[in-house]
């Protein structure tokens, strides 16, 4: 018999066999791969099949029965082949999107490249994703991300565009993070301000995916009874694959993803790859979440150090002045004794003698001196005083009326106008009455220096969140930029009755609680704002508000 295919010789020469092309000479030689690779498919070697069944060959019935059977394995070798390559392929990706995931602790940035790999062709190729979070209170699942287009039209341009780049994943998810994760944010705020889900509604299907940590793949979405219909309308899918994103059993939100332009179906292949790749963006999103909340509570911990170190300085300025005043104090009291009986006897005599008497203007002189000595003391004692406070309950407004009259006389001195504006409805503070009376009666004393040419000065009270607020505003001229005096604990005495300085009001303020104020503009004019601590225990004493 005479057979037509060559599958009867070892060797073959080119033209004696037209299936087998360049690149496949070693087939001349290989008499076994040349009849599995090409002659069980060759149309030649079926003629010779049926001559030999014709013939009535005792092979000719099995023949084709082996030749069946090999066609078979070898399909299913090659889609063997095709699924270890797809998988070969979704390793190295996934090996590649893990590589960038744990290089990066910027949460948008870890994002930006699960976003990108999920909506990319070189990635999970899906149309469309949306992203939801749970919030720090672990209470809601918050829309925060969608990436992909909103039309066909947007689609075409969107697919166009990465065609002509040609970009890597890595370099997608690069430049998405620094040209449009804030634009796509934008882009879909009407949807993600949608998806807000209370995680307490358990039966809800997203609440649901998490709770089980399973994804679940919705279809018929429009008449599915398990699904949200207003979730189903908010993304305008009837399809769409919902993972959830969990790690260590903290809950970290889901990711919804859909194929609303291609309609392409979402396969149970397409489900397991993406299940496998939400573990590690699971972590890295909680990795980056925890290292954001790490860099908020360090820039607290940094702020409380320099809070730290500034009360340190205070307390030891005001443990130097503390000590500044005992002595003081000591001091004051040594000399008050002796100069009220010098001012005592001056103006005795000065009351015994006549105008024209020569000795009546130095004896004008003692007794001024020593009224004005006699005011200094008072001024120590009172800042001494003011070094150990005894908080209780005040009537500010009260207090403030108090300071005014007894500067009434100096004021007129200065032709200065003083006016109040208090707030009848002011709750009582909870202050110690002598440090804030001397406070105000240094602000008011400093006022008063800056308007040797008379003025204005208006004293408010009001509340103000949940502080009472004394403040002070003058006419006065322009002072020094940051409106304090110059005072130490070592300041000469000559300063001492002018005004024992701003600062140290601000310190003794500062010590317990309060606060002041001061702004001093260029222009003229000084404010004080004096905030004190309202009595939340409203006990009754001395004189408060309505006593």
């Amino acid at each position: 018999m005479e057979w037509k295919c060559c599958w009867n010789r070892n060797v073959i020469e080119p033209a004696d066999c037209p299936n087998i092309g360049e690149g496949e000479e070693i087939l001349f030689s290989s008499l076994q791969r040349r009849v599995i690779e090409k002659c069980v498919d060759c149309p030649l070697f079926a003629e010779d099949l049926k001559a030999l069944r014709d013939s009535g060959h005792p092979l000719a019935a099995v023949l084709p029965i082996v030749v069946a059977e090999l066609q078979e394995q070898r399909s299913r070798l090659q889609s063997m082949v095709g699924f270890l390559d797809s998988k070969d392929r979704e390793i190295k990706f996934l090996h590649e999107i893990s590589l960038v995931l744990q290089t990066s602790v910027d949460l948008d940035e870890v994002l930006s490249v699960v976003m990108t790999a999920i909506t990319a062709g070189k990635g999970f190729g899906m149309n469309r994703a949306f992203l939801l979070l749970t919030d720090k209170e672990r209470k809601h699942l918050r829309g925060y991300l969608g990436v992909g287009p909103r039309n066909y039209g947007e689609a075409w341009f969107i697919w166009d565009e990465i065609s002509r780049d040609d970009f890597t994943l890595k370099e997608m998810a690069k430049n998405f993070y620094q040209t449009k994760f804030t634009s796509e944010k934008q882009k879909f705020h009407d949807i993600l301000e949608n998806l807000t889900i209370p995680l307490s509604e358990h039966d809800h299907i997203l609440v649901r995916a998490l709770r089980e940590k399973k994804p679940l793949l919705v279809e018929n979405a429009f008449h599915n009874p398990d699904c949200d219909y207003s979730l189903t309308q908010t993304l305008g899918v009837d399809t769409f694959l919902i993972t959830p994103l969990v790690s260590r059993n903290r809950r970290i939100g889901v990711i919804i993803s859909d194929n609303c332009v291609t309609h392409k179906p979402i396969t149970p292949q397409d489900v397991q790859s993406l299940e496998t790749f939400a573990f590690p963006v699971a972590f890295a999103i909680e990795r980056a979440s925890l290292y954001e909340r790490l860099q908020e509570e360090l820039l607290k911990v940094t702020a409380a150090n320099v809070k730290l170190k500034e009360q340190q300085e205070l307390i030891v300025r005001m443990e130097r002045m503390a000590l500044v005043g005992k002595i003081t104090s000591s001091i004051a009291h040594s000399i008050r004794n002796p100069l009220m009986i010098i001012g005592g006897f001056a103006r005795t005599l000065l009351k015994g003698t006549d105008e024209g008497d020569p000795r009546r203007e130095y004896l004008e002189s003692i007794v001024r001196e020593a009224r004005q000595l006699d005011e200094v003391l008072d001024e120590v004692l009172s800042y001494s005083d003011s070094l150990y406070p005894t908080l209780d309950s005040w009537d500010v407004n009260q207090l403030v009326s108090t300071g005014c009259r007894e500067l009434d006389s100096r004021l007129q001195e200065r032709r200065i106008a003083c006016r109040l504006r208090l707030d009848a409805e002011l709750p009582s503070a909870r202050i110690d009455y002598k440090q804030v009376s001397f406070c105000l009666r240094s602000i008011l004393t400093s006022s008063m220096d800056r308007m040797p040419d008379g003025g204005e000065i208006v004293i408010e009270t009001r509340l103000e969140g949940g502080w009472i607020v004394v403040e002070v505003r003058d006419t006065g001229r322009p002072g020094s930029s940051n409106g304090m005096s110059t005072f130490s604990s070592f300041a000469p005495p000559q300063e001492l009755g002018g005004g024992l300085g701003l600062e140290v009001c601000k310190a003794i303020m500062e010590k317990h609680g309060n606060s002041l104020i001061i702004e001093t503009p260029p222009d003229g004019g000084a404010r004080y704002v004096l905030k004190l601590p309202v009595n939340r225990e409203e006990e009754p004493h001395g004189t408060i508000v309505g006593g």
